[in-house]
């Protein structure tokens, strides 16, 4: 496995939005390393009976199907809202909240 060298380490704290002390490139330098070669090891492994998944568990959907109903009334869904113009929540120029 290669290793990471002085610019990719910059290039992926740059993109973490990191600072990088020149005291810490070295210590973090090697720590990635240590990273990348233990998550390489899964390379070394024979995954070929393995079915693919994205969860290790069953996940089931534990809300009730959607069933259609009236909309909540404006004066109701407005009721708790800071500031209101007419029928609209009010909020501050750009979104802000």
């Amino acid at each position: 496995m290669a290793e990471i060298d002085r610019e990719q380490l910059f290039k992926v704290a740059r993109l973490a939005r990191l600072e990088l002390r020149e005291d810490e490139v070295d210590r973090l330098g090697q720590q990635l390393n240590d990273i990348l070669a233990a998550v390489s090891k899964v390379s070394e492994l024979d995954l070929s009976d393995v079915p693919a998944t994205s969860h290790p568990l069953d996940v089931v959907n534990v809300w009730g199907e959607d069933e259609p109903r009236d909309c909540l009334p404006a004066e109701e869904a407005l009721a708790n809202a800071p500031e209101r113009e007419g029928d609209f929540f009010k909020v501050p120029p750009g979104g802000a909240v």
